[in-house]
């Protein structure tokens, strides 16, 4: 059998990039060792969070599955940092075991072009460094013209927990014993990854009394562009607050020998922004407590997830820890913690379309190109089905810039930075924050989905229209005074001012603190109808406007250096003066553009104008 394109995994990033590609009209298929693990989710049962949140309404807006199944299948939702700006705002929902990957199994089901099929892959078929299919364990050969590798934690995967190991993916799950072997023998650089998962409890064991609700947003939030709710805000489910305590931690310190990771058990690195409870008590060894939550996995049964505890330690340690903390004295624990060690390529054999320098037409994401995050992978996915198609049909890939999305910031990071832990998205790796917020993540990015086939006609008119309406209402703020004559009282109670006799427009009058736009509404100086969506775009872009146009200054200077292109021919030996390291660098990661170059962990910027000279006089002659 032949396809267009083939996706290995059935994850988050392998349901993006089969879903992408099948709607660009490429013959796709998806092939997962076990089709009730499509769209899993073995770790925590939640979407979003810091950051994270942004990548999903990004996925949303180019056309993506996540945001929209989130939507159906969650059991609460919140908007973290909605005191603070903009820039930092982010949805976390937390999403029900069960519904998840049951509405994303129906969603894939009933994409076009799209075959689903069960198989565990372990070899690869390559010829003349190009891939032309792959080969299930059972020896049934399929051939691609691309091929997505989205392999999850289940190369060469390990269980561990204290001294003990499985080798067994998550959830006792078959592992893939020679496919990291192939890649290898290809000539791909094997990284040894760890994450972990925390206990799961007996809802009906914990003493609630004795811990702190965590409840849902009193408002309706949706990932999805389209604002389409599918949950009433009074009936979401509580999470709890947990803290550790003094004896909790003299418990993990009596024990640390014990655990896979401080007793020499585990290979891997870890994820630094996600670590094991141990190493959080070693490493912030000043804190008296840490927090913790304990979240419902499912309406349809009593786990709970018990968020921030994530540890490797033998299961009787395990008991003990758990019961220390208060609430949790007579916890019943239902599946204990354990760290899963797997291997995954080093990113920087990745080109920023997500095809790897190695092979032609193979493409990979999420884990397996060592990031951690159920979102992380879903974004990777749908750029690298997105490319996979544009790859066979020779068109030029699509390549998100930093100041576009967090996506291509990740992207980048990744190509151009690597790593030797799992990464995860933050707020801080993004240097253009404020203009990659949860707002406007259709006004950046739907136009790339709308192009490549991944939006409907009807959801891009309808981002036409929305365009339309805040320049309509910008233009109508900029036109509009408000004076002494049409001023209220009680918004000239809001005012220092007693009198507003000069006068000004609406526009500048909004840039006051004091003033909102709802309130301009509500005392009927503002009489537009527009969507709240409007009002609110409108409304940021006007008091946010003087740090707003200063990032897009930075933006400017980036797209001056991405403009200036480094021919793939380039041999950075004949460049005399370059710095030996940066030599050394920019011949691993032969960056596309001067931007690229300069993002180059050992790329100093007197690297960078030797560059840009040499780049002036051999090639602006030729």
């Amino acid at each position: 059998m032949k396809y267009d394109v083939i996706v290995v995994g059935g994850g988050h990033a392998g349901a993006e990039a089969s879903h992408a590609a099948a709607l660009m009209g490429a013959k796709t298929a998806l092939i997962t060792a076990n089709i009730k693990n499509i769209g899993d989710m073995p770790c925590n049962p939640s979407i979003g969070g810091t950051a994270k949140g942004i990548i999903v309404r990004d996925i949303d807006a180019l056309g993506g599955l996540m945001g929209i199944v989130a939507d159906k299948s969650h059991i609460q939702i919140k908007m973290l940092n909605n005191g603070k700006g903009p820039a930092v705002r982010s949805l976390r929902a937390q999403a029900d075991k069960i519904t998840y990957p049951k509405e994303m199994l129906k969603a894939l089901q009933n994409t076009e072009n799209l075959t689903i099929i069960e198989g565990m892959v372990e070899n690869l078929i390559v010829e003349d460094k190009t891939i032309k299919g792959i080969v299930l364990d059972n020896k049934k050969e399929y051939y691609t013209k691309s091929l997505i590798l989205t392999t999850g934690t289940y190369l060469k995967s390990k269980i561990l927990i204290g001294n003990t190991n499985k080798l067994e993916g998550p959830h006792g799950e078959k592992r893939s014993k020679f496919l990291s072997n192939k890649l290898k023998e290809l000539g791909f650089d094997i990284l040894r990854l760890k994450t972990g998962t925390p206990q799961r409890i007996d809802k009906n064991s914990v003493d609630f009394t004795k811990l702190k609700e965590e409840v849902g947003d009193d408002a309706y939030w949706s990932f999805n562009c389209e604002n389409e709710f599918f949950y009433k805000k009074d009936k979401q489910e509580k999470c709890y607050l947990v803290y550790t305590n003094e004896n909790t931690h003299k418990i993990i310190k009596d024990n640390l020998s014990k655990s896979a990771m401080y007793g020499g058990y585990a290979e891997g690195i870890g994820p630094r922004y996600c670590p094991s409870i141990e190493d959080k008590i070693v490493r912030f060894a000043d804190k008296e407590k840490h927090q913790l939550f304990l979240e419902p996995e499912s309406l349809y049964y009593d786990d709970l997830y018990l968020q921030g505890f994530s540890t490797s330690m033998p299961k009787d340690v395990q008991e003990q820890m758990v019961h220390s903390l208060f609430g949790l004295e007579n916890a019943k624990i239902l599946k204990y913690a354990y760290a899963i060690e797997y291997d995954a390529i080093n990113p920087l054999q990745l080109k920023p379309s997500l095809e790897t320098k190695i092979v032609n037409n193979l493409f990979t994401a999420g884990q397996i190109n060592g990031t951690s995050g159920y979102e992380e992978a879903a974004g990777q996915g749908i750029i690298a089905g997105i490319n996979a198609v544009n790859k066979i049909r020779n068109q030029e890939p699509l390549i998100l810039k930093r100041n576009e999305s967090y996506i291509g910031v990740l992207i980048d990071d990744l190509v151009t930075k690597g790593t030797k832990e799992p990464y995860r998205m933050l707020t801080s790796r993004a240097e253009f924050r404020l203009l990659l917020r949860h707002d406007n993540a259709d006004l950046r990015l739907r136009k790339y989905g709308y192009k490549y086939g991944l939006i409907s006609k009807e959801k891009y008119n309808k981002l036409l229209e929305k365009e339309k309406n805040i320049e309509n209402l910008l233009q109508k703020l900029k036109e509009t005074k408000i004076s002494n004559k049409n001023i209220t009282p009680v918004i000239l109670n809001k005012i220092k001012e007693k009198k507003l006799e000069n006068g000004t427009n609406l526009y500048l009058f909004l840039k006051r603190p004091e003033i909102n736009i709802k309130l301009l509404i509500d005392e009927k100086i503002i009489e537009e109808k527009y969507d709240k969506e409007v009002y609110n775009q409108v409304e940021i872009l006007i008091k946010y406007e003087g740090y707003i146009k200063k990032e897009l200054k930075e933006v400017d200077k980036l797209l001056k250096l991405e403009l200036k292109q480094i021919p793939n021919d380039i041999n950075y030996d004949n460049i005399t003066n370059l710095a030996s390291e940066a030599k050394q660098k920019l011949k691993q990661i032969m960056p596309k553009t001067l931007a690229q170059a300069a993002r180059i962990s050992g790329v100093n910027p007197a690297d960078l104008s030797i560059l840009a000279i040499y780049l002036k006089k051999e090639y602006n002659k030729k």
